[in-house]
């Protein structure tokens, strides 16, 4: 793996470390709601599945 695909998962790696940080998942836990579904689990949810669309976009860049 080149470096520099290397660089980009670990920048994404801190970057999930800080979003699930505890500081940032209390700004989202309140009783708010979106379609039913507590505001921390949409956040939470969110936040992984961009992760792993970022993570497949390195990946796959890679081996072309």
């Amino acid at each position: 793996m080149k470096k520099r695909h290397e660089q980009k998962l670990i920048i994404l790696s801190i970057l999930m470390l800080m979003a699930f940080n505890m500081p940032l998942l209390l700004l989202f836990d309140s009783s708010g709601s979106v379609g039913g579904v507590p505001l921390i689990y949409v956040y939470f949810f969110s936040i992984w599945l961009i992760s792993i669309l970022i993570s497949l976009f390195v990946i796959k860049r890679y081996y072309e």
